[in-house]
């Protein structure tokens, strides 16, 4: 028993060493995956050919300065389910049709529920040419977790944001090329004020360097209570 119990102790003792030097590389990727978001949305924007460029050599354009031009089809616009600053509503994603007839979808802000359809906010409804400034954001293949609801394509609310299906049911012209990533505005107020652009969030938790303590701290306590019975054993034989 005595043997066992000690067996246990060290397969415990094992794991949370495991454990902690996890964290300890997970903090390292951390610290890295946020120092190259900050050195991209510091750099200078870039144009679409130079993005385009760099997605095609990576497929990560994420958080990249990119500033466009062209015309906004705001007949397709799509609405993604969205939270802003503890007010509820929707993301309008709006096709912009560049000049040699692609489109790129562009994320230009937050609308409430109230404000959902465009004629409630028609002064936002810019017609003709325009530059738009703001961050491009990689396409999502596939829906990120099971517990994210199916977007419902007939009522125009997405949960998650499906470019193709964005794409299939914005009502462009046939055979229509959108690319395959999209951009967030940046906070350039829109005409009437909605929809209000800069909603990108950049929000990375960095707590791998207190669970790596958690765990090596637990390590240390089992090594603490193994020794103290280690020698109360030796004291009585």
């Amino acid at each position: 028993m005595t043997w066992l119990l000690l067996l246990l102790s060290l397969v415990v003792l094992a794991c949370l060493l495991a454990l902690g030097t996890w964290q300890v590389q997970r903090l390292y990727w951390k610290e890295a995956l946020i120092a190259q978001i900050e050195e991209r949305i510091n750099a200078d924007p870039v144009d679409l050919e130079s993005m385009e460029r760099i997605y095609a050599e990576s497929g990560d354009v994420e958080y990249r300065p990119l500033q466009v031009e062209g015309a906004f089809r705001h007949t397709g616009e799509r609405h993604y389910f969205a939270t802003w600053k503890g007010q509820s509503g929707y993301f309008v994603h709006t096709p912009l049709k560049l000049d040699d007839g692609r489109f790129i979808f562009v994320n230009r802000g937050f609308v409430p529920f109230d404000r959902k359809d465009a004629e409630a906010r028609a002064e936002g409804q810019v017609v003709g040419g325009v530059r738009v400034a703001g961050l491009a954001r990689n396409g999502i293949e596939k829906k990120p977790s099971f517990i994210v609801p199916e977007n419902d394509e007939a009522k125009n609310i997405f949960y998650w944001k499906d470019l193709k299906a964005m794409a299939t049911t914005a009502g462009l012209p046939e055979a229509s090329r959108v690319l395959p990533f999209y951009m967030d505005a940046d906070d350039s107020p829109n005409p009437g004020g909605l929809p209000v652009g800069g909603v990108t969030r950049i929000d990375l938790p960095n707590s791998h360097l207190q669970y790596a303590i958690t765990w090596y701290g637990l390590a240390v306590a089992l090594c603490g209570v193994l020794f103290v019975w280690w020698r109360r054993n030796r004291r009585r034989s």
